[in-house]
């Protein structure tokens, strides 16, 4: 589990050194212009569509361990390719192989969580997770920054090179571990094969999946599109202050995420993805506040850097809920395809949250903030409505520690504590 943890934010802080400047890079280093650099962005986005149905079963049948190796080596060498490329043909095509490499990634090393972990450990496995991905996220964007030169085309070529770099050692890494035979909830549904059919028969995962895409689309869809965007336009945010924001963001987990997670790991997940919800709606609350209020810049900028702070709040609770929850809903030995499952939802929330979000907070700042501010409210009901799809150990983990589970006001069949 160190081994994976150590990876995770490796992979976090060589995407950290190149993400934030990709734009610039293809648009204004390598003078391939704007259509070209929104291409790349888009690339991202249908490679990860593509491999992701293909992932799930290659690791079902594989293993995560294999699949992992080969996606890193993908994005290595899309990341390399990014760094050379000096055509947008070239640029296009080493962007399909970093997008896929990276899509595959979550879902492989997500698996391998799963098998290194109890379902009593779990909740803290992805919470260390999120934290080191946004600790590597953070230092590796802030490192770039000083060592990028936009009069310079070998100061990218340098940055790709790390990145690619950082692959490699992950992968060095991961080849060294050796999984366990992994442990699972007991009275997780079970299901024979791993077809997507069986995905779709499984109606507390499907109910799950519409609820990640609507956790995806309202928050992270609108961070880098539609909020900067409506915080440009409507508050008169300038770039700093959203630099700001987007630290505050970060801070806000770094700082939060283990003190969360003590009170999380013993409330009902269902109720915490509603709290979340709830959260969320006072973050868009405040931003209407920033654009549509009438009060002073600097109090619109405050304003603003706390709807960022806020998100990521609810993002320190989310990460040890909702990824745990994918893992104990999944049958013996499909966990990597149920992980990839989500992560292809959380794609599509990605895809068409930009594309939504973007020209509304932009040019509709009111309709913007009311039709989000729902979607947050929305979080809420479906999330509810979930845990009654869940069992009593699926909705709280720490159940399985007793020996009998009282459910409905009767008593259950014995769970085994986990080892």
């Amino acid at each position: 589990m160190r081994r994976i943890h150590v990876g995770n934010a490796l992979s976090a802080f060589g995407l950290g050194f190149t993400v934030p400047y990709l734009y610039v890079y293809v648009a204004q280093v390598r003078g391939l212009g704007a259509m070209t650099a929104g291409l790349v962005l888009a690339v991202f986005a249908v490679a990860a569509l593509i491999v992701l149905p293909f992932a799930g079963r290659a690791i079902v049948r594989r293993g995560p361990l294999p699949v992992l190796l080969a996606a890193l080596v993908a994005a290595a060498v899309g990341a390399m390719g990014l760094g050379l490329a000096g055509n947008s043909t070239a640029v296009l095509a080493a962007a399909v192989a970093l997008g896929a490499g990276q899509a595959v990634m979550q879902p492989a090393l997500a698996t391998m969580i799963v098998d290194c972990s109890t379902t009593e450990t779990r909740s803290r496995a992805f919470a260390t997770q999120f934290f080191l991905q946004n600790l590597g996220l953070g230092v590796g964007g802030l490192i770039g920054g000083h060592l990028v030169d936009t009069t310079r085309v070998s100061s990218f070529t340098l940055l790709f090179a790390i990145e690619a770099a950082m692959f490699l050692l992950l992968a060095g890494v991961m080849s060294t571990v050796r999984l366990p035979r992994a442990p699972r909830v007991e009275d997780a549904p079970r299901s024979a094969g791993g077809s997507w059919k069986r995905l779709l028969g499984n109606r507390a995962m499907v109910q799950l999946c519409v609820l990640g895409f609507v956790l995806f689309f309202a928050c992270y869809g609108q961070f880098e599109s539609g909020l900067s965007a409506y915080g440009v336009e409507a508050a008169g945010i300038s770039t700093s202050a959203l630099g700001t924001a987007l630290a505050a963001n970060t801070a806000m987990i770094v700082v939060a995420q283990f003190a969360v997670l003590k009170f999380v790991e013993r409330q009902k997940r269902s109720r915490v993805i509603a709290a979340v919800g709830l959260i969320w709606a006072v973050a868009w609350v405040v931003a209407g506040y920033a654009g549509l209020g009438h009060g002073s810049r600097e109090m619109a900028t405050a304003a603003f850097v706390s709807t960022y702070a806020l998100f990521g709040l609810g993002e320190a609770m989310l990460s040890p809920t909702v990824a745990p929850l994918v893992a104990d809903l999944a049958p013996t030995g499909l966990a990597g395809q149920y992980n990839s499952a989500f992560a292809l939802v959380k794609q599509l929330a990605l895809a068409v949250g930009p594309a939504v979000g973007g020209p509304m907070g932009a040019s509709l700042h009111a309709p913007y903030i009311v039709t989000f501010l729902l979607f947050s409210l929305g979080i809420t009901y479906l999330a509810l409505r979930l845990g009654r799809q869940l069992t009593a150990v699926q909705d709280q983990p720490w159940l399985a520690r007793k020996r009998v589970v009282a459910r409905g006001g009767a008593a259950a069949e014995p769970v085994p504590a986990q080892a």
